[in-house]
């Protein structure tokens, strides 16, 4: 064994509350404890209660009512998720709304457009002669806006790319017309 590192090893005297007292070595001089061969109920055969209702009643002046204390803090719980609860059904019924007034807002936007395409679409069919091209693209249209009305989509995401490209087509300068000259250099 290394020296001066371990404690001292002394004769020892043990004293028990119930008044028994024996002698053996140990590291400290004197030791008291609640129990001893002559008092333990395992060697005496006897059922002995060593002041249970005092240590209870320390403990409980000591930390207080563990279940008032347990009870309290799980009502405080609840009431924080209640409220939590509540919070959050406020901002989900806020969203709605302010989805629900954004749609509106859309749509009433979408309608307006859909008219203006519909006014074009009327002016186009009055103003010049309705061959066979201009009928097909008036009846695309009508299409596109019946689409629209029945998935209740926006136009602009009901229109489709031939829609699309007979518009370019009808607003190109005409084939007839002359073409502009390229200046000489």
């Amino acid at each position: 064994m290394r020296k001066g590192i371990h404690p001292a090893y002394v004769d020892c005297t043990v004293t028990c509350s119930c008044g028994n007292s024996f002698i053996t070595r140990a590291t400290k001089p004197q030791l008291r404890v609640e129990l001893c061969n002559e008092c333990h109920p395992f060697y005496t055969g006897q059922q002995k209660f060593v002041d249970t209702g005092g240590r209870v009643q320390r403990f409980a002046d000591k930390f207080g009512s563990a279940s008032a204390a347990v009870a309290e803090r799980e009502d405080s719980k609840r009431k924080a998720r209640q409220e939590a609860a509540v919070a959050a059904d406020a901002a989900a019924k806020a969203a709605r709304e302010e989805k629900a007034a954004m749609k509106a807002e859309k749509a009433a936007k979408y309608a307006e457009k859909a008219a203006k395409y519909a006014e074009k679409a009327a002016r186009a069919a009055s103003d010049k002669p309705t061959d066979g091209a201009s009928a097909e693209l008036i009846s695309d249209i009508d299409e596109v806006f019946e689409a629209a009305e029945a998935a209740d989509t926006p136009v602009e995401e009901a229109v489709t790319p031939e829609a699309e490209a007979a518009e370019v087509v009808e607003d190109a300068p005409a084939e007839d017309a002359p073409a502009e000259e390229a200046p000489a250099e």
